[in-house]
């Protein structure tokens, strides 16, 4: 499973939050990871640096799986470590509906 880390202008894509991301998103995804080609990641701080805002961290999980068209979930948390792991749950139960639909997890 090949992971792509993608941040916007308001968050530092340095490697200890690439390290750490990868890292959560193997533990969590382990399961699935014959089935996941490509992982996409995509984080956000919404509100920028100039606005507040409690709630404004966003991941978005786009999953290539072998053979069936990309799919995709986000979350929205006040850090991005928690944003990664609320979208990687929610991956999760995502992928065990679709795949337990094909009898494939």
């Amino acid at each position: 499973m090949h992971i792509q880390v993608n941040t916007d202008k308001n968050i530092s894509g340095h490697e200890a939050l690439v390290q750490s991301v990868e890292e959560t998103l193997n533990h969590v995804l382990a399961r699935f990871a014959g089935q996941i080609t490509r992982l996409e990641v995509h984080l956000s701080d919404e509100n920028s640096t100039s606005k507040s805002g409690v709630i404004d961290k966003r991941c978005l999980l786009e999953a290539r799986l072998a053979g069936r068209e990309p799919t995709s979930v986000s979350d929205m948390a006040l850090t991005i470590e928690q944003a990664v792991n609320g979208a990687a749950r929610k991956m999760v139960s995502l992928l065990e509906s679709e795949l337990g639909k094909l009898g494939k997890h």
